[in-house]
């Protein structure tokens, strides 16, 4: 590769003359060919010749600026007058493409527009202007014409003042499809009825949450509601851990036992399992609550079901939230009045395998874009480069 073509990283540049010394200064002449950016015409009659100047990326550890010879052209085949136009910079900007991408990568790297500006001197304006541009190019790259086949719906706290957000993830691809501010019915209402493409969505996965379980139920007709499974076996876990509490209020809040507890009767050692079968001896009822609700574990976390080991699973399942309905503690009773509402969801999980675990770990790549711009006032901002960032 010719060494002007190295420095300028353009083709069609031949460098004149180097100034300077920690401040670059390349003079460069364009020997491509010109044409008239209207007419495409390659008739042209030169008018007059200034000298350009345009910002290029740092050479080792030096800044450094691209004078350019420039001319103005009068166009035969149109007539119409025009400066010259150059590979690599775009009309009207004062610095080459190469150096806008490297000053966006920096700063999206985390490196703040008060020391880039001190480093590459510019302006913090121009840093948060080219910055806004790259992201709305990358934003560009995605087509979301169509709502994704496989949808996550989750919220997640945008700030005090404008309170919380929803995010649609298209769970097949691992990436962000839209973020829309607040979390109720009447505030997303808007905002899915211009939502186009929603009757491409097969499966939507959520938590156990009835406002939006009902959203999607009225703007997306076609979809199945698919339950998370860590919210399903979390929601387990809490109405057990509070039985345990009515039964045994001191020893509940000892750690080691109530990390045993917690845990999946699998998951437990030799020695774990013989120290938790003798205290669950120790506390009368106890014992036959846990077992159940290892039994009820097992019937959720199962995944990757055939369709007719569903229908067996179906009846234990049935039968377990009978048993909770008809239980004596409060607890385990709201407990299976929740799975009985929420028990086709549940179900569901046994076919389908993903998770909205994919919608929380983009969660917490939209709350490192947060923190990196100290937070968030206009909701469009943040919404375009969560789409950009996170897609």
């Amino acid at each position: 590769m010719p060494l002007d073509q190295v420095i300028t990283d353009f083709p069609g540049f031949k460098i004149l003359d180097v100034l300077g010394q920690n401040f670059l200064k390349i003079k460069v002449s364009f020997e491509g060919v010109v044409f008239c950016p209207h007419c495409n015409s390659e008739s042209l009659r030169k008018k007059d010749t200034f000298w350009r100047k345009v910002r290029h990326i740092c050479l080792g550890n030096r800044l450094s600026e691209l004078q350019i010879k420039t001319h103005k052209f009068l166009c035969k085949s149109c007539g119409r007058y025009f400066n010259q136009r150059f590979p690599g910079v775009l009309p009207y900007m004062r610095a080459t493409e190469p150096f806008r991408q490297d000053v966006f990568q920096r700063h999206h790297d985390g490196i703040t527009r008060k020391k880039l500006a001190e480093n590459m001197e510019l302006g913090q304006a121009t840093i948060e202007r080219w910055y806004k541009d790259f992201v709305k190019l990358e934003d560009k790259k995605f087509d979301r014409s169509l709502c994704p086949r496989v949808l996550g719906i989750d919220e997640h706290f945008f700030t005090k003042k404008k309170g919380y957000a929803t995010t649609l993830a298209d769970l097949s691809k691992s990436r962000v499809f839209d973020v829309t501010l607040g979390r109720s019915e009447k505030s997303l209402k808007g905002y899915l009825s211009r939502l186009r493409g929603k009757d491409n969505v097969r499966v939507v996965l959520m938590d156990m949450s009835e406002t939006y379980r009902s959203i999607v139920k009225k703007h997306f007709p076609q979809a199945l509601i698919v339950a998370d499974r860590f919210h399903v076996v979390r929601l387990v876990n809490q109405r057990f851990l509070e039985t345990w509490k009515l039964l045994d209020p001191e020893r509940r809040k000892n750690r080691g036992l109530l990390s045993l507890m917690r845990r999946h009767e699998h998951n437990l050692s030799l020695d774990q399992h013989k120290r938790l079968r003798a205290y669950l001896k120790s506390v009368p009822g106890l014992e036959s609550i846990y077992d159940f609700k290892q039994d009820l574990m097992g019937l959720v976390i199962m995944k990757k079901q055939k369709r007719k080991r569903c229908l067996v699973l179906a009846k234990e399942f049935l039968s377990c939230i009978e048993q909770l309905k008809n239980s004596g503690f409060e607890p385990l009773k709201s407990l299976g009045e929740t799975l009985d509402r929420w028990k086709n969801e549940i179900a569901r999980m046994w076919r389908f395998t993903k998770t909205n675990s994919i919608t929380e770990g983009l969660h917490n790549k939209m709350e490192m874009i947060s923190r990196r711009a100290f937070g968030f006032r206009n909701f469009q901002n943040y919404r375009l480069r969560v789409r950009a960032l996170c897609g």
